[in-house]
């Protein structure tokens, strides 16, 4: 059996692949990259380098040549990336691929979140293409909130217009762990819905960042305008306050508060802990 994982040396793909390797031999593993000199600690490990962006099919039909399955790892241009999974659909099929994983959003078919529409084509991309596959519909990562840490210590603050909403992030090396499971099982499942143990407040937000940074840190809890204006006067562009604002809003309405405990028992272990991965990225 060969796995190809795309967006190999992306933050989540190079996890994805590290975590296969501890299941199956490098000799197994493909990685997709767009530049090979990336890929080369990946090289020395014994996976087989592969060069091909989501943009060419003809590309990607050869690095999936001889691969039984794929890792679908989503791409990051956003606008772009429905027609770019179709792309890595297109070229499965014809390379002859058996199987695919891809990397949607929690509750993708149901969620408001501005990520969901073309995580939803995607899908629809792959129930239509008849291809077996398994949705792995990832909750928010921990290290999203990364740039709350130096915010926090400019600041002494989390902003956030989310109000009593609750986030069940988990670390992206947990996401990477369950896509390992699930790619090399013999009988997947059609959909996970994956996200952390535990749903965070925004105050507990602050108090892990505050335990991170050794400082006391509180929450200005504000509403969606100010939280723009805010935003706006730290130097984030217009799409990036939108994003972020929308996002607080929605995590006030409960779409990412979700606690299945699908992955901790897909990765045989509770979710790491949000304070742990906030610590290694601080």
């Amino acid at each position: 059996m060969t796995i190809a994982v795309t967006g190999a040396t992306g933050q989540l793909g190079r996890r994805i692949v590290a975590q296969l390797l501890e299941r199956v031999p490098a000799s197994e593993l493909v990685a997709v990259v767009r530049d090979e000199a990336k890929a080369a600690p990946l090289a020395e490990q014994g996976v087989e380098i592969r060069v091909a962006t989501y943009t060419d099919v003809p590309a990607l039909t050869a690095a999936f040549a001889g691969v039984d399955k794929v890792v679908l790892v989503s791409g990051n241009e956003i606008g772009q990336r429905a027609v770019q999974h179709g792309n890595v659909i297109e070229a499965a099929q014809a390379a002859g691929v058996s199987f695919i994983a891809y990397t949607s959003v929690l509750h993708a078919d149901g969620s408001p979140l501005l990520v969901a529409p073309e995580h939803v084509e995607t899908e629809t991309l792959l129930a239509d293409s008849g291809l077996a596959h398994s949705l792995l519909r990832n909750g928010w990562y921990h290290e999203n909130y990364a740039p709350s840490i130096d915010a926090a210590r400019a600041s002494g603050a989390v902003v956030t217009s989310a109000g009593d909403g609750r986030v069940a992030s988990a670390s992206r090396d947990d996401f990477a762990a369950a896509a390992a499971v699930v790619v090399t099982s013999d009988s997947p499942e059609r959909v996970y819905e994956l996200s952390g143990d535990v749903a965070w407040t925004q105050a507990e937000l602050a108090a892990a960042i505050g335990e991170v940074i050794d400082q006391d840190v509180s929450v200005l809890d504000v509403d969606a305008a100010k939280h723009a204006e805010i935003l706006t006067g730290a130097g984030l562009d217009e799409g990036s306050v939108h994003f972020v604002v929308a996002t607080d809003g929605h995590i006030a309405e409960g779409h990412l508060a979700a606690t299945p405990g699908t992955l901790a028992t897909l990765i045989g272990r509770p979710t790491t802990p949000l304070v742990e991965t906030l610590r290694a990225v601080s």
